[in-house]
């Protein structure tokens, strides 16, 4: 039996792959200090990127993300998960200059929208957070900016 192939679906997820320095803005605040990096990069199989992110801040996890896409339909998901425990499943969609992730459920819903810029070198996105039943708020901005 004939399986459909993803090689359509990955190359998609090129423009993620590389270093990017990142910048945490709240809502009507200033840029949180502390360095902040986040690289994509294939796992060696080639079906699948990861992606490590690292804040230089106590109130923020540092994270492991796995992206990967069924087949069939070129849909996308990633896994996150965090130093404190946590661990999440986003669905997600990348195309036409956006890159959106997005889930339902407990303790929060969640959804970010980040826009590419500057010939890819620059993801400008927003998250947005609600408690269950209540409305999505921005939680921050936050933009990525590629250095490698």
């Amino acid at each position: 039996m004939d399986q459909p192939n993803a090689d359509a679906a990955l190359r998609e997820l090129e423009p993620l792959v590389g270093e990017w320095e990142l910048e945490m803005v709240p809502p009507g605040g200033e840029p949180v200090g502390g360095a902040a990096r986040s690289v994509f990069a294939w796992h060696e199989s080639g079906a699948l990127l990861v992606q490590r992110t690292t804040i230089d801040l106590p109130e923020a996890p540092d994270s492991v993300c796995v992206i990967g896409c069924d087949a069939a339909n070129g849909a996308y998901s990633q896994l996150y998960t965090d130093e404190r425990g946590v661990c999440r499943i986003y669905a997600m969609s990348i195309g036409g200059g956006e890159w959106r992730l997005w889930r339902d459920g407990e303790p929060f819903a969640q959804r970010f929208v980040g826009r590419f810029e500057d010939d890819g070198r620059t993801i400008r996105g927003r998250w947005e957070a609600a408690k269950t039943g209540g409305d999505l708020e921005i939680d921050f901005d936050l933009i990525y900016r590629k250095v490698g």
